[in-house]
């Protein structure tokens, strides 16, 4: 199994052990890290390489915001990266209890490729025809995507588990 983190963390996977599928031709990713296993799978297939299952945690899904909100995102982060980090991360665990999470070096780049990122369902598609199983969790009350956009968007060409009162990191109360 290959984990991909979010943003800006790392070791975040143990929120996620309850749904991984422990394989060697399973990848998988949360947040940002859902683009990075995404592309992963793709590059793995476009090599003849074996991709079973995608499993993509509370993928980074911002097609819906506007650009204002985006561009307010990334302005945030540039003008103070320690506070914007500390609001992203109680936003990820609303409206539970903030949990310990490790953190890692996250760029200005690294945010706007995750806000500015357009998933591709005919690619998606593609991936699915060519066999890999492709598997969604959103909580639904994440603070940080349009939890109800991507169900609808993922919906097409994926397994999608709609976890009620759970949060970006999957966890309910």
């Amino acid at each position: 199994m290959k984990f991909f983190s979010g943003f800006s963390l790392q070791g975040e996977e143990v929120f996620f052990k309850p749904f991984i599928k422990e394989s060697a031709y399973t990848v998988c990713g949360f947040s940002y890290g859902a683009i990075k296993a995404y592309e992963h799978a793709k590059a793995q297939i476009a090599k003849g390489k074996r991709v079973d299952t995608l499993q993509l945690f509370s993928p980074a899904f911002f097609q819906t915001k506007s650009e204002k909100f985006k561009k307010l995102q990334l302005l945030g982060y540039q003008k103070n990266e320690e506070l914007y980090l500390q609001n992203f991360l109680a936003a990820c665990f609303a409206p539970h209890p903030q949990k310990s999470v490790s953190l890692a070096c996250g760029t200005s780049q690294e945010l706007q490729e995750l806000l500015f990122y357009k998933w591709n369902l005919d690619a998606l598609a593609e991936l699915r025809e060519r066999g890999v199983l492709i598997e969604v969790y959103l909580g639904m009350d994440d603070a940080i995507i349009d939890a109800p956009g991507a169900r609808e968007f993922f919906v097409e060409v994926a397994t999608v588990t709609a976890m009620k009162n759970a949060n970006h990191f999957l966890l309910r109360g």
